[in-house]
C-alpha cells in the first residue's frame, strides 16, 4: 500500500507516518523550506510542493492508495486569519478535489476538537454535537470546521472518509511545535492557572488509534481523540512535578479575561501572552469542557498512556 501523508513534518504527521509505515510505503508532502527533524529517521518518498498547486497534487497522488491529511496551520493570532483559511480550508478543498480527479478513494482527515465547536451551555461534547456560532469559536476553529465540511463534501462525491478530532496532543517538549507549547506555560513558572479543564492525549496514542481505525475499516465516521478532561490546575501541577518547576498557584479570575481591549495588556502582565493563551483562548480555558471519548472506547477498548508516562517521555531529549 502507498500512503501519502500531508503535514508529515509536524508533530502529529510525523507520528502518523511512523504508525502507518507498518501498513505500507510512506509518501510525504513537504515544502522546499520544511524542517525534517521529526522525520529524519524515516524512509519517506518525498513530493515537494504546495497544497495550493493542483497540478502538483494530482501528480503526487499517482499510485497512492490512502491519504492522511494532517497538514494545517494552528494560530490564534489575528494577523494569521487569512492564512488559516488558505491553509486549512482551501488546502483541504484542493486535496479533496485532486483525489476526486485522481481516483484515490481513501482519506483520513485530521481535524480538531476545535472544529466541533464550543458553547457555554454545552460542556460535554461528543461526535454528534452540532456546530453553533459562539464567541468561544476561534478563527482557527472556524477554519478547521470549514475544512472538515470540505472533507465530508468529498465523501458525498465518492471518497471513503474517516475524520479524527484530536484534543491537545502531548509530544516531546523539545519538539517546539504548537501543541507542545503548552509546556512552556509551566516551564516559565507563570503564576495563574485557568479555572477550566484541559482535554489531552499522548500523540503516540493518537497516531496508533488512527491506524487502528483504518485497520477496523471505520469509514464514514468521525472520532474524538481524547484521553480525558482534567482541571488545568491538576494538569499544570503534574507538569511542574515532572519538570521540577513551580506550579501556577492562583486561579485566573473571570474578570481578568473579560476586560475587553485591556485584556491583552493585562494578560501580558501576568505572562499569558507568552503561552498558548490569549484573550479568546483564555476564555476557552475557563470552561470545564469535556470531549467524550466513549465512541473510541466502545470500538477499540483502547488503553492510554498515563499522564505521568506521557510527561516523562516528553521530558526526554
Amino acid at each position: 500500500m502507498n500512503i501519502l501523508v500531508t503535514g508529515i513534518t509536524g508533530l502529529f504527521g510525523s507520528h502518523l507516518a511512523r504508525e502507518f509505515g507498518q501498513l505500507g510505503k510512506i509518501h510525504g508532502l513537504k515544502r522546499e523550506s520544511s524542517d525534517l527533524k521529526l522525520v529524519g529517521d524515516l524512509d519517506v518518498h518525498w513530493h515537494v510542493g504546495e497544497l495550493s498547486d493542483m497540478e502538483f497534487l494530482v501528480d503526487a497522488l499517482r499510485e497512492i492508495d490512502l491519504v492522511i491529511h494532517a497538514a494545517g496551520l494552528v494560530s490564534f493570532s489575528s494577523k494569521d486569519k487569512e492564512k488559516l483559511y488558505e491553509v486549512n480550508t482551501t488546502g483541504t478543498a484542493n486535496l479533496v478535489n485532486a483525489m476526486l480527479v485522481s481516483g484515490v478513494k481513501k482519506l483520513v482527515h485530521v481535524s480538531s476538537v476545535a472544529a466541533i465547536g464550543r458553547s457555554p451551555e454545552h460542556l460535554e461534547i461528543d461526535e454528534e454535537y452540532k456546530w453553533t456560532e459562539s464567541p468561544l469559536n476561534t478563527e482557527y476553529a472556524v477554519s478547521k470546521y470549514w475544512a472538515e465540511l470540505e472533507a465530508w463534501r468529498g465523501e458525498q462525491e465518492g471518497l471513503e472518509l474517516i475524520v479524527v478530532n484530536p484534543s491537545v496532543l502531548l509530544g516531546k517538549a523539545s519538539y517546539g511545535k504548537s501543541s507542545t507549547a503548552i509546556y512552556s506555560f509551566v516551564l516559565e513558572e507563570n503564576t495563574f492557572f485557568p479555572k477550566g479543564n484541559v482535554n489531552y492525549l499522548d500523540v503516540r496514542d493518537a497516531a496508533k488509534i488512527t491506524r487502528l481505525l483504518v485497520e477496523k475499516g471505520a469509514w464514514g465516521e468521525r472520532f474524538i481523540l481524547n484521553k480525558e478532561s482534567i482541571p488545568y490546575e491538576t494538569f499544570f501541577r503534574e507538569i511542574a512535578t515532572v519538570f521540577n518547576k513551580k506550579a501556577p498557584s492562583i486561579p485566573l479570575p473571570n474578570w481578568l479575561v473579560g476586560l475587553g481591549s485591556m485584556a491583552t495588556t493585562v494578560l501580558r502582565w501576568v505572562g499569558l501572552t507568552k503561552s498558548p493563551l490569549n484573550r479568546q483562548t483564555a476564555m476557552l480555558a475557563q470552561q470545564k469542557t469535556k470531549f467524550d471519548n466513549s465512541k473510541i472506547q466502545n470500538l477499540l477498548g483502547y488503553s492510554y498512556q498515563t499522564l505521568t508516562e506521557s510527561l516523562e517521555w516528553a521530558k526526554e531529549d
